[in-house]
């Protein structure tokens, strides 16, 4: 490298180890954003429990957390 400042080299290094990544997503334009978001709220909601009695309760807790359920549906049509 010519660059004489660390920072710049540090940047240099880190475009060179991820070169194929980066053209990968500039090529595809697809990330793994969504499942990084979903599994950091699987582990919140396994962090809130303090663990859970088996997998059901987890799983079923998961399911609650991320399905998107209205908590109070409404029940009757406004007339």
């Amino acid at each position: 490298m010519r660059s004489r400042l660390n920072p710049i080299k540090e940047v240099a290094r880190m475009f060179r180890k991820y070169l194929r990544n980066i053209l990968t997503y500039l090529k595809h334009r697809i990330t793994n954003a969504a499942s990084e978001g979903l599994n950091s709220t699987i582990q919140t909601i396994k962090k809130m429990a303090c663990g859970f009695r088996n997998r059901e309760h987890f799983k079923i807790a998961i399911y609650f957390h991320c399905g998107g359920l209205d908590l109070y549906p409404d029940t009757h049509e406004n007339v």
